[in-house]
């Protein structure tokens, strides 16, 4: 397997694949998927800048429909959704160059196809339970998204108070934004009433100090020395 740092502008992922023309493949995806946005927003700046949902026309490109459709499921602005719509891209790209496994991890946003387990450690912080804990994904044929947002990790604008709220979902795109969503206003107190039963998600996991929420249907969580050092940042 290789294990690729790539970052442009505000892009700034780790690509894992079996093959250099695979990481190639991921690279073109991630950077068409920039251009469009791009374009987009040079056009209607309000895009990038609200907190809001907003409506885009028609015949507006995958990648900014995406993060709209997302962004109005979690009632959160687009840009919630931008890390796992530009990673979405590129393992699109990576399976049409014939990948059976791709993995793009973009800035903690993680998008997925796979034929194997793959281990996602959980990193929260200084929660307890930080950096011991691993998910175990089975392979999924299917492109999975799996994504965190932290009120106290990370340069990501949050809301809220939680160390770190990860969901998964078949629609990258909506992972990213229901996390962000979700990050904003989940408590202890109140995580059964808010995290939503009617949506594209598969399974939400919440960490707030030593308290730990879960929903849905996650994989199997076992433990493991989360290395740090494999975080993608900046």
């Amino acid at each position: 397997m290789i294990r690729e740092y790539f970052a442009f502008r505000e892009t700034i992922t780790t690509i894992l694949a079996d093959s250099k023309e695979h990481i190639n493949a991921a690279k073109e995806g991630m950077l068409a998927a920039r251009n469009e946005l791009e374009e987009y927003i040079s056009v209607e700046p309000f895009f990038q800048m609200t907190y809001e949902p907003v409506l885009v026309p028609e015949s507006s490109s995958v990648t900014v429909s995406r993060m709209a459709e997302a962004g109005f499921e979690a009632s959160v602005g687009p840009m919630a959704s931008v890390a796992a719509s530009i990673a979405w891209a590129g393992v699109e790209a990576m399976r049409k160059s014939g990948a059976s496994f791709g993995l793009i991890d973009n800035g903690g946003d993680i998008v997925l196809i796979s034929d194997r387990d793959v281990r996602v450690g959980i990193f929260a912080g200084t929660a307890p339970s930080s950096g011991k804990f691993a998910f175990v994904v089975p392979p999924q044929n299917e492109v999975l998204g799996i994504c965190t947002s932290s009120a106290t990790v990370g340069p990501s604008v949050s809301f809220g108070t939680a160390d770190a709220v990860v969901c998964f979902s078949r629609n990258p795109s909506k992972a990213d934004a229901w996390a962000t969503s979700l990050c904003n206003v989940v408590t202890p107190e109140n995580f059964e009433e808010v995290v939503p039963k009617d949506s594209s998600l598969c399974g939400v996991y919440a960490v707030c100090g030593d308290w730990v929420g879960r929903f849905g249907v996650l994989p199997r969580i076992v433990r493991a020395e989360v290395d740090v050092g494999l975080i993608t940042k900046g």
